[in-house]
């Protein structure tokens, strides 16, 4: 099969790697959009609070995910919008479904929500946030989808 179209995404950067202070950084991922607006199809931003990368200092300026997202949408309305992968446990699960409803309501069509369980015990820590246990919520699914009638797959 061949696909019909492809279609390119730009990943908004999550902080400066170039020493800018926040302004300057902001400025430049607004710079960035105002030039790949109609050339690509999308952008993302990832869900972090402070710098993944072990090699940035903790306290580099680092945008929060919903807030930038819903901004620069708003902004950008002709991209398609969405969290790399949103941190479920940042957030109060039925606000964040109600945000993303919000957000879909005034982009219809232009949003993507993408959701995962969060990995970044540091994070975390950095926002008094409790680190939840994978095993847990993996234990969850798992008796979920054995459960009789059940959702989602079915293991042996």
């Amino acid at each position: 099969m061949v696909a019909e179209r492809i279609e390119f995404g730009w990943r908004v950067p999550d902080f400066p790697t170039d020493g800018s202070d926040s302004a300057a950084f902001l400025r430049q991922i607004a710079d960035t959009l105002d030039r790949i607006e109609g050339r690509f199809h999308s952008a993302w931003v990832a869900d972090h609070v402070v710098p993944w990368a072990r090699w940035q200092a903790v306290d580099t300026p680092t945008v929060e995910c919903w807030t930038t997202l819903t901004f620069l949408a708003a902004r950008y309305p002709a991209l398609t919008w969405g969290p790399i992968v949103l941190c479920q446990s940042y957030r109060n699960p039925a606000l964040l479904a109600k945000m993303v409803a919000n957000l879909c309501a005034f982009l219809p069509g232009k949003v993507v929500f993408g959701i995962g369980a969060g990995w970044k015990e540091d994070e975390y820590r950095a926002y008094d946030c409790p680190f939840p246990a994978p095993p847990s919520a993996s234990a969850s699914s798992r008796r979920r989808w054995r459960s009789p009638g059940g959702s989602g797959p079915r293991t042996a």
